[in-house]
């Protein structure tokens, strides 16, 4: 390979070159693991948050349909004392103009 290009070079000069190389390739091959590892730590960190945020929108559906169920109820009770009161109110203006009549 490089050996046959470099002929002037001895085995030593050689043998450093390849060395050398192999060092930076194995740098190389280092600083590329280590970046995967971060990119695949972060990727679970998001995998991880995107979890806890299924949980919380699932853990929020449920208290909104309790509350919506909540509010119905109270919307029911709430015309139904508004029917009762109309009928309260009619039922004393009943009596009170009867008793003016009476008067």
């Amino acid at each position: 390979m490089q050996a046959q290009a470099l002929p002037h070079m001895s085995s030593q000069n050689r043998l450093d070159a390849v060395l050398h190389r192999l060092s930076a390739a194995l740098d190389h091959l280092e600083a590329a693991a280590e970046r995967r590892e971060k990119i695949d730590a972060a990727r679970s960190d998001a995998r991880e948050e995107l979890a806890v945020m299924q949980d919380d929108r699932s853990t929020l559906a449920v208290e909104l349909d309790g509350a919506l169920a909540k509010a119905r109820t109270l919307a029911a009770a709430n015309a139904e004392v508004a029917r009762r009161l109309a009928r309260a109110s009619e039922a004393m203006r009943s009596v009170l103009l009867s008793s003016q009549a009476g008067d």
